[in-house]
């Protein structure tokens, strides 16, 4: 290539020798309009991230408050015999709500910026709902793994101890 390119840089200056021999790759020139893009998509990962992060420490501690609050009703249900299934949905249910219509607000609304973000790309992907179907399946999944964590620790506490003082 090096040798190709002083022949080039030869033959050009002895047909033009008052013009300076200047040349790039057309790869270099293709990877310049998308190292912006490139960027933007490293800045965009890390956000979402911390996001994520923030989401998960939050729904965290929301549980936990309910798991506080509802002690003595998880141990009233234990006694009760309801299994341990039934207690982590009944705490699930009202995030689960939540997740849902969060969804349904950002849906629409990342649909409207993924399609003004691609129709500046000469050849971009199309937008589907298998997009959608995995972020809403990742929320379910973070989410009943967050909620889970505490919410199994609270049903498998010993009863005796949250109602010994009734």
């Amino acid at each position: 290539m090096a040798q190709t390119m002083r022949q080039i840089e030869k033959r050009w200056t002895a047909m033009n020798p008052r013009e300076m021999f200047t040349y790039e790759f057309l790869d270099d020139h293709i990877a310049d309009f998308y190292r912006q893009e490139q960027k933007l998509y490293t800045a965009f990962r890390i956000f979402a991230g911390i996001a994520i992060l923030i989401g998960c420490l939050g729904l965290y501690g929301l549980n936990s408050f309910a798991t506080i609050q509802r002690t003595k009703e998880v141990s009233i249900r234990k006694v009760l015999g309801t299994p341990l299934a039934s207690i982590v949905y009944l705490f699930s249910r009202k995030f689960i709500w939540l997740i849902l219509i969060a969804f349904l607000v950002a849906a629409p609304l990342s649909y409207f910026a993924m399609h003004n973000w691609l129709k500046h790309f000469a050849y971009h992907i199309d937008i589907s709902a298998g997009f959608f179907i995995a972020a809403i399946t990742a929320s379910f999944v973070i989410a009943a793994l967050t909620i889970a964590s505490q919410t199994i620790k609270a049903a498998r506490a010993n009863p005796v101890k949250a109602l010994k003082s009734e």
